[in-house]
């Protein structure tokens, strides 16, 4: 019998999920980063990339695609796709940068390139998205973002400053991505 019974609750659970992937939507992402916000995260990449040769790419995704509910598949699974997807992979240096926020699960996943992340410690990572989520649950989107931004930022700047007279490539647009 308990077979049963843990049948059935892992098929509410995966229905519960499913349902709250559906049940979260645009109007979610934009209440989470509304459009101001926005151009001030864009204005942050872009001042950020200007100190260093790595990219940063900030994703935000409201919920995940049938797909990947239907497989049980985590939030790392679809980050991963999406820092292929978004071409953070394809740096001279690789040295790009995903944050990807999956609102539905209050998911944060940060997906580093080889270069720098043979870099810096998976511990330093993990860290990151600690105090990126304990801002998030008090609220602080776009604070806990910040600090995600300047932390990355200023690791890259340790591990691959600009030289001397080198100007920013920008390969990478500066603008977060809605899903």
């Amino acid at each position: 019998m308990a077979s049963a019974s843990s049948s059935s609750a892992s098929l509410f659970a995966r229905l519960g999920r499913i349902w709250r992937h559906r049940w979260t939507d645009e109007a979610d992402l934009r209440r989470a980063l509304p459009p101001e916000m926005l151009d001030r995260l864009t204005r942050r990449v872009a001042a950020s990339e200007r100190r260093h040769s790595g990219e940063i790419r900030v994703c935000v995704e409201a919920g995940l695609p049938l797909s990947y509910l239907w497989r049980d598949a985590p939030a790392r699974e679809r980050a991963i796709m999406l820092f292929g997807k978004l071409r953070v992979w394809d740096t001279e240096h690789n040295n790009g940068v995903l944050i990807y926020l999956l609102l539905a699960e209050h998911a944060i996943e940060i997906v580093a390139d080889r270069g720098i992340d043979a870099r810096v410690d998976a511990a330093q990572w993990a860290a990151m998205a600690g105090r990126m989520g304990a801002a998030f649950r008090e609220g602080r989107f776009e604070d806990g973002l910040t600090q995600a931004l300047e932390e990355v930022s200023a690791l890259l700047v340790e591990h691959f400053p600009l030289a001397d007279g080198q100007a920013d490539r920008n390969e990478l647009p500066d603008a977060p991505v809605l899903l």
